[in-house]
């Protein structure tokens, strides 16, 4: 799930069009409502975030620092035009990253990959028992060969994977996947999902990597 932070709605509703097409779901706020839920928001939702752009709206250093205190997801300034100045200052706030409008949704979507990558060791994050991940788009390998995946399973098995072998509930899943504020999905939709996940998983690999628990949520397994 992405963040979108600007004060125009116009611009807002164009960003949510344009990642819904690359099946990315992405919340937007205007900056007045974002200042208050970054400092509300409970931690559990806020880790389901992949990253946060912030576009045009005031004290947007502040902002980041904000985000910063919260989470380690990427945090990308989308500036209308070229200024050095405000570029300085967004970095010294700590974005990870600044572009300049226009930028092409899958740039940005390359650029938040990237970030994610610099912020994990190249290994075993990557590589985890017989399942390779890459977090850029491409399908994952299981097994030692590509295994093509439904958008939303592929987005389930890299969030899994992320966590390390953690165990996350269904909400944090949902929310990672379908985004924090879509209330027109059941979120039972996840156990559909992970069962033909598992079928696929089980099928290439002979035996089960994910690991369920009544009322405590879903693990992937290392071998």
């Amino acid at each position: 799930m992405i963040v979108f932070v600007d004060d125009r709605e116009s611009v807002s509703d164009g960003y949510y069009s344009w990642f819904g097409r690359e099946g990315v779901a992405l919340a937007s706020f205007s900056p007045t409502e974002f200042d208050d839920w970054v400092t509300a928001v409970d931690k559990i939702d806020i880790d389901a975030i992949e990253a946060f752009l912030i576009g045009r709206c005031e004290s947007r250093p502040r902002l980041t620092q904000a985000i910063k205190k919260r989470t380690e997801a990427a945090v990308i300034a989308v500036n209308d035009g070229k200024s050095l100045e405000d570029t300085l200052k967004l970095f010294d706030a700590g974005v990870d990253d600044v572009v300049e409008k226009p930028v092409h949704v899958r740039e940005l979507l390359a650029r938040i990959a990237a970030i994610a990558r610099r912020s994990r060791p190249a290994s075993p994050e990557t590589l985890r028992g017989d399942i390779r991940i890459f977090f850029d788009g491409r399908d994952p390998e299981v097994g030692g060969e590509p295994m093509a995946l439904p958008r939303r399973e592929r987005k389930i098995l890299e969030y899994l994977f992320s966590k390390r072998g953690r165990r996350v509930t269904k909400s944090q899943i949902f929310n990672s996947v379908y985004g924090l504020f879509d209330q027109r999905i059941d979120d039972n939709v996840v156990e559909s999902h992970i069962s033909k996940l598992r079928k696929r998983l089980r099928g290439r690999l002979g035996y089960d990597p994910i690991d369920s628990k009544r009322h405590l949520g879903y693990c992937l397994l290392m071998r």
